[in-house]
């Protein structure tokens, strides 16, 4: 990037100031996961693992599934690319609770920090064109302070493109990260039953 841009961190923590008790966060593989999880670990967080692109789509589910909490999706640029039908999907279904937080690096950052393809595509641009309206870029805290709150109440889909500094070495995180037990603690956070009976029966 040609000029800099607030860190992924100091985004975590005006993020942090804003969610409530019963925002559910699901946020994507790697730094995404392991930063959020030493800025503000709770139940209601939701750390994907080794599955690219695809907390937009679980943030989808949940928002469709949970229609009484706000869902808020951090998703990469990269991961986004990976997936973009869910984008698609985001703006035709236009779920009330949704809101998504984009890091634009410009690179695929989990992957060893390859740069993307087309680091020119606007992709508050591409939100807009995919059916959410409320679609904007944020390069600045002052911005997203002043953007997330109606982000975070709006009825409908809202899409926030946070223009941030790339880091690519792995942060540690708070504790380590074992699938099944966060899965579980989520799970019991939002009341998710243990076994889900077939819908289906033969």
């Amino acid at each position: 990037m040609s000029e800099s841009h607030p860190t992924r961190e100091a985004y975590y923590r005006v993020l942090a100031e804003y969610v409530s008790a019963e925002t559910l966060v699901v946020t994507s593989l790697g730094n995404a996961s392991y930063v959020w999880s030493n800025v503000c670990d709770r139940p209601e967080n939701f750390y994907l693992e080794d599955a690219m692109g695809l907390a937009l789509p679980l943030a989808l589910g949940l928002a469709v599934s949970q229609p009484r909490k706000r869902v808020v999706a951090v998703e990469g640029d990269g991961g986004l690319m990976m997936h973009l039908g869910t984008l698609i999907t985001v703006g035709s279904v236009a779920p009330r609770n949704l809101t998504v937080l984009l890091v634009n690096n410009n690179i695929h950052a989990a992957s060893g920090g390859q740069p993307l393809t087309n680091t020119a595509l606007d992709l508050a641009d591409l939100a807009r064109a995919a059916g959410i309206d409320k679609a904007e870029r944020v390069a600045s805290l002052e911005a997203f302070r002043t953007l997330l709150p109606p982000a975070l109440d709006a009825e409908g889909p809202s899409f926030l493109v946070l223009a941030t500094e790339p880091d690519i070495p792995p942060v540690k995180p708070a504790f380590p990260m074992n699938p099944p037990m966060m899965k579980q603690r989520f799970m019991d956070a939002i009341g998710a039953p243990r076994y889900v009976p077939a819908m289906f029966r033969t």
